[in-house]
């Protein structure tokens, strides 16, 4: 069904409202019988996505709320989240940044809700990768990251005034002969600390 401006080939052009055969709807601009601009689409499903499309495909700036009550708000080509956008996750966590491809990819952060703690820094097809700072409530961790967890050199920045020096270690897994059933779990980095040093930019000092 369609209600709204057509063009004098009789294609939907202007601004009209359509209800889908599969039970959506939209309502906002047509060109030429696509949409194209601002508008308005409802999913059966619960959810909706209001901005701008070019040639039936989201592209320009749109909001879209997912039926699980997350929401991203941001750029789109193409039908898919790319360059720069924020997105709520239905958890609570947040992430704002830049994207590619429907996922977070380039320089960004990502909120925890639970703990409060932040990830400011790389990623690669929406995996924690590059140069990056994980800040906590009273501690900081500066270094880099490869496929979601630290590796190599880096250095815990404390509140109290000081700071641990150091570099994650990758452990060697160990083979066992029997049970080849199941790919192992992939072990946690390791930190080793190197020295601590007081804060450079601040004159408090550290003790121990």
């Amino acid at each position: 069904e369609y209600e709204g401006d057509r063009n004098s080939e009789g294609q939907r052009h202007g601004f009209g409202k359509a209800l889908l055969p599969n039970g959506d709807t939209y309502e906002g601009e047509y060109e030429c019988g696509l949409r194209n601009g601002p508008g308005t689409y409802r999913f059966k499903n619960g959810a909706l996505y209001t901005g701008n499309y070019l040639q039936n495909k989201k592209h320009g700036k749109g909001v879209f709320f997912y039926p699980d009550g997350s929401k991203y708000a941001g750029d789109w080509v193409d039908d898919q989240r790319q360059g720069y956008g924020e997105y709520l996750y239905a958890n609570g966590d947040t992430y704002t940044g830049e994207w590619a491809n429907n996922k977070r990819h380039g320089q960004g952060t990502y909120v925890y809700k639970e703990t409060g703690s932040k990830y400011v820094g790389c990623w690669v097809n929406g995996i924690q990768d590059g140069p990056a700072e994980l800040i906590h409530q009273n501690y900081r961790f500066k270094g880099r990251f490869l496929s979601g967890k630290p590796v190599g050199r880096g250095k815990f920045i404390f509140d109290i005034g000081c700071e641990q020096h150091g570099e994650y270690i990758q452990p060697v897994q160990e083979k066992e002969e029997e049970e080849e059933e199941e790919p192992p779990l992939p072990l946690e980095p390791i930190w080793k600390a190197s020295e601590i040093t007081k804060l450079t930019p601040w004159p408090a000092t550290c003790e121990e």
